[in-house]
């Protein structure tokens, strides 16, 4: 027999009708656009592999886009609004950084040809980062859809939310955790930089007079040291070294591989195996990454869909942009 409210439970009541409005409300969908948009997944799988094709490198910068966007105001594509100073555009973790704006820029002109003023520039950042990942030889998994894009872009929350690779293992695990995610998070995220590069600014400081000591990390594999030292040695912090040393562009577990070795280029990946706090924390994870690509694999997927759900503007919140990179007039 189906019980009714009364008086007394009244508000109850109430609170638990709004509480399940607020989790429709903020339900995302694979099928989202499968009536607004039915092409939208071809159209962003067909740039994306003209984008690799054009460079295998934009597969890691369009991943790292969607991150940047997501811990920060949550997954709003709000890293893509050109501004000012205080622009997420021009925070110290995505000046001269972050890229593939003109990509997303492609996309998103392809998309509104065929859809106009229906996919968000988030949607999109989270199908181009999932693509990427495939088109690398990593996994795939359905993308959940239904963002809405932001009208705020804030450097300063970038400046403090987004993790460092200059920061200790606790640090980059608290930033995770301020977001939602967890330490399998923190490590399975960790192993996108199976492709990429990254730029001698944010490394070089391992290459000498690490940490005050007055010499090089000594957790740096020294034949590697030494390759890296040549390479940034006048000083020009905008060259770039491999993140994945001898599996730069496919997406699979080397990544870790590499950490045993010393070999891992940035003091915040090698830290999640050489660093005391991983004892306990990451290098178990690590290690478990190496013997199971699968593993990995299926926690990376699922920090994705994690990661992509992190406060998503939906309903009537934000607003459909026709340019990514400017709000609507």
């Amino acid at each position: 027999m189906k019980k009714s409210c009364g008086l007394r439970g009244y508000h109850l009541c109430l609170i638990n009708v709004f509480m399940l409005l607020l989790v429709a409300r903020s339900q995302l969908t694979s099928d989202f656009y499968s009536s607004s948009c039915p092409s939208l997944s071809k159209i962003v799988r067909r740039e994306v592999q003209k984008a690799l094709m054009n460079e295998m490198r934009m597969a890691a910068s369009l991943i790292r886009l969607h991150f940047h966007d997501c811990f920060v105001n949550g997954c709003d594509g709000s890293i893509l609004l050109d501004g000012g100073d205080d622009a997420e555009k021009s925070a110290i973790p995505n000046r001269n950084s972050v890229r593939g704006y003109e990509v997303v820029d492609t996309i998103k002109s392809s998309v509104e040809s065929a859809c106009s003023g229906v996919v968000s520039c988030a949607d999109i950042l989270a199908i181009a980062a999932r693509d990427s990942v495939l088109l690398s030889g990593g996994p795939s998994w359905k993308v959940l859809l239904g963002r809405r894009d932001g009208t705020v872009s804030n450097g300063t929350l970038a400046n403090s939310a987004l993790p460092s690779p200059f920061e200790p293992l606790d640090s980059i695990i608290a930033k995770f955790a301020d977001a939602g995610l967890n330490l399998t998070d923190v490590v399975s995220l960790s192993g996108a930089h199976t492709i990429g590069r990254a730029r001698c600014t944010f490394f070089s400081n391992r290459l000498s007079n690490f940490s005050g000591t007055g010499a090089p990390d000594t957790t740096l594999d020294t034949a590697m040291l030494s390759d890296l030292q040549s390479l940034c040695q006048n000083g020009d912090g905008n060259q770039t070294a491999v993140l994945d040393r001898n599996s730069s562009d496919l997406f699979d577990n080397h990544y870790f591989k590499n950490l045993v070795s010393g070999k891992g280029l940035l003091s915040s990946d090698q830290i999640l195996f050489s660093s005391d706090e991983a004892n306990s924390t990451s290098k178990p994870l690590v290690e478990s990454y190496i013997s199971n690509s699968g593993l990995f694999f299926g926690d990376f997927a699922n920090s994705m869909i994690k990661m992509g759900n992190i406060n998503p503007k939906t309903g009537s919140d934000g607003e459909i942009r026709k340019n990514c990179r400017v709000i609507n007039s």
